[in-house]
């Protein structure tokens, strides 16, 4: 059996290897088939039935059991559903040990999350700075707001008031009422 942390080397190879086999085609179908479709089952049947308390109990749990040190902060306010990682345990991981095969392993989160937010009537924003800090806010499809503003929900909490959240030499991908990986736009 495979440790998390040794799972996080072999899932981001796969990536590499699925998108050199069949290209972004094949990729984001392995995303929602076998993660968001498949593995990932449980999550999704959980948010259809409760809708936003169903992503408390599904990212509450898993986030801290990936992150025990509390590397995130979840909030929930006003019909939005929003998490803030300051420190990605399996990006961290491959960062440090020098395992990047596959250019933004990052992607791999809308990539299987999307689909899932889709067909249970949610939408997402979504930024990744490529070193293990990003943002999320899932909210109903029906609600037209845009993103909030910087610390608007989150407070302190936000990770895009780190000092270290845009260091200009990586990109910042944004993703805007989104559901795939396909929907991406780089700064």
């Amino acid at each position: 059996m495979l440790g998390s942390y040794d799972f996080c080397g072999h899932y981001e190879w796969t990536f590499t290897w699925l998108n050199n086999r069949g290209g972004p085609e094949l990729l984001s179908g392995f995303w929602e088939e076998a993660i968001s479709r498949d593995s990932q089952l449980h999550a999704r049947e959980l948010i259809a039935q409760e809708g936003i308390e169903g992503m408390k109990a599904y990212w509450g749990y898993t986030l801290a059991e990936e992150s025990p040190e509390l590397g995130f902060r979840i909030t929930v306010r006003d019909g939005v559903f929003r998490i803030d990682m300051h420190d990605c345990p399996s990006k961290g991981f491959l960062t440090r040990n020098g395992l990047e095969q596959y250019p933004d392993y990052c992607d791999h989160c809308i990539g299987w999350i999307g689909p899932m937010m889709r067909d249970t009537g949610f939408v997402i924003d979504h930024e990744h700075n490529h070193r293990g800090q990003c943002w999320w806010e899932m909210r109903s499809t029906d609600d037209e707001r845009s993103p909030g503003a910087i610390a608007s929900l989150s407070g302190g909490s936000d990770v895009r008031s780190r000092a270290d959240w845009d260091d200009l030499e990586t990109p910042i991908d944004r993703f805007c009422r989104a559901h795939s990986a396909a929907q991406k736009e780089s700064s």
